[in-house]
């Protein structure tokens, strides 16, 4: 995936990752209560190596809006120029790998459909910050076990399907 993404972009994409942790730290830390924004991340995580998708392209848009929209911001409050990113890529994902990262995506879909005002807005800030910080190096480091995890669950589910005895 090819993003122009600037040090502008990851700091509105931290400043969204603050202001989800933010309220969870500072309330009683039930983790039930990062669900909807774990959800978004997840999706925008995974996002960022669907190349050629959709998902892929939503990714690679939102890094971009974000990068171009701060880039301005700093400019218009500074007077410097963009401070371009080094990216990264999180890996491939197999076919197996997409088709649970679908299913995932079909269940945030359900949760977005049933889930507060609140919760969208998480979902939303999930996704949107994961799909800047998942393209950086470091995130990427931290996150390298996630894509073969994906592309595992779904040749597992492919064998758990056409397993004899498996579904009846």
């Amino acid at each position: 995936m090819n993003v122009a993404l600037s040090l502008g972009g990851v700091i509105v994409a931290l400043a969204l990752l603050w202001a989800n942790l933010r309220p969870w730290w500072k309330g009683n830390r039930d983790p039930r209560a990062l669900v909807p924004y774990a959800a978004g991340a997840s999706i925008g995580s995974l996002s960022t190596i669907c190349v050629g998708g959709a998902l892929g392209w939503g990714a690679a848009g939102i890094a971009g809006l974000i990068s171009s929209g701060a880039d301005k911001g700093i400019r218009a409050l500074t007077g410097t120029g963009p401070a371009p990113v080094a990216t990264a890529s999180l890996g491939t994902l197999t076919e197996y790998g997409g088709a649970v990262t679908v299913l995932l995506l079909i269940t945030v879909g359900m949760m977005v459909k049933t889930g507060s005002k609140d919760d969208r807005r998480r979902i939303a800030g999930g996704f949107a910050t994961f799909a800047v910080l998942g393209l950086l190096p470091g995130v990427v480091a931290l996150l390298d076990w996630w894509p073969e995890t994906i592309n595992t669950a779904g040749q597992q589910l492919q064998a758990f399907v056409e397993a004899r005895g498996g579904l009846r």
